[in-house]
């Protein structure tokens, strides 16, 4: 397996149209990387770069130490599994996955011994005689990884591989991908929109928005420490909450509300971080399993009573999301509550926010402080 590395590299399109900004970031021998943002960010025309399905504009990319921004695709020694497939129709499973082994002339008993061992891996040896249309997305999608597995190239480039699929199945195969990453110890680039699948499955993220990227860390250093509002936002289900203010300084220091609806006390450690900037306008930004049940959660939170009351109740079964504005014309927020919390449309209910999970960001940069 090998190394990526991105230095500097931008792609433009006629018209001035800059699709990526100055992208750097390394991949290390058999990490598993992924690419995530909305759509349009240039995810998925950095990786088509790599791959060297798009030209590169400015900068270069290394794969193994080497520079490849001249090299074709097919002598990069990287295989790629779209979303879409891309199987033949009037090929077998076996052919589809022994073709490119076929136009590289390797032996016949090499493309057997091959093109099983990873139906094996896959759990896909029953439908080598089968044709694509005879086989679910699913399958076809494992066929698709099995192309790639038979390469044994030095890196996997996956590009919204599970998008087509149904919940279920997406669930189902992250897990298989994950484990096919460990089992074969491979450097692999992947590329998605769907957060969840950035999280529970990378070693480290990328996230990106209109080109550039915006941070780049394991999934849990961007969950608990958002460089910015927009990764902050992205990352987590349902989305951070967010709420604009200033702190203000009383016996202590307080956050409160553009509106006055909510006031919230700042505990000792982030009284001395924001000291300096009492009176500027901040967001706060809080996460809806940081909102709890005022009766049940400890005193040491930071309660709230809500004038206008509950809007909207969706029980999840093991949690409630429980979407609430804190006055008449006020936004909407939203809390993960247990599923024993007994909200009821249109009434008052006291929440409690855990402070000590709260972020500030500027109002102005949008840059967490």
């Amino acid at each position: 397996m090998a190394s990526v590395r991105l230095e500097n590299v931008k792609k433009v399109y006629e018209g001035g149209v800059v699709a990526v900004h100055n992208c750097n970031f390394e991949v290390e021998d058999k990490e598993f990387v992924v690419l995530v943002g909305p759509s349009g960010c240039g995810k998925s025309t950095t990786l088509r770069m790599i791959a060297g399905l798009e030209e590169i504009s400015e900068g270069r990319v290394l794969i193994d130490g080497q520079v490849v921004n001249d090299v074709a695709p097919k002598d990069r020694d990287i295989a790629m599994v779209f979303q879409n497939y891309a199987l033949y129709p009037h090929m077998t499973v076996f052919e589809n996955m022994a073709f490119g082994l076929r136009l590289r002339k390797f032996p016949k008993d090499e493309i057997t011994k091959r093109v099983q061992e990873a139906a094996s891996i896959l759990g896909i040896e029953e439908y080598l005689n089968r044709k694509p249309k005879a086989l679910s997305g699913g399958q076809r999608q494992r066929v698709a990884v099995g192309r790639a597995i038979v390469r044994k190239p030095k890196v996997f480039l996956f590009d919204e591989p599970l998008s087509n699929l149904d919940a279920k199945l997406r669930v189902q195969m992250r897990t298989e991908i994950s484990k096919l990453h460990r089992r074969l110890g491979a450097t692999m680039i992947y590329v998605t929109h769907d957060q969840t699948e950035a999280m529970t499955m990378a070693d480290r993220i990328v996230l990106m928005k209109d080109g550039h990227i915006q941070q780049i860390a394991s999934p849990l250093d961007i969950y608990n420490g958002p460089a910015n509002r927009f990764v902050a936002g992205f990352i987590g289900s349902p989305a951070m909450n967010f709420i604009e203010g200033r702190i203000r300084k009383e016996r202590s220091l307080v956050f409160e509300a553009a509106d006055g609806a909510i006031r919230l006390p700042l505990d000792k450690i982030q009284g001395r971080r924001l000291a300096d900037h009492v009176g500027k306008p901040l967001t706060l930004g809080i996460r809806p399993e940081h909102i709890h049940d005022a009766a049940t959660s400890p005193r040491t939170m930071a309660s709230w009573k809500i004038k206008a009351g509950i809007e909207i109740v969706e029980p999840m079964g093991n949690e409630l999301y429980v979407y609430f504005t804190t006055s008449a014309a006020g936004r909407q927020y939203v809390a993960r509550l247990k599923p024993d919390a007994q909200p009821e449309v249109g009434a008052s209910f006291g929440l409690a926010v855990d402070m000590g999970k709260a972020h500030f960001f500027s109002q102005e940069s949008e840059l967490a402080v």
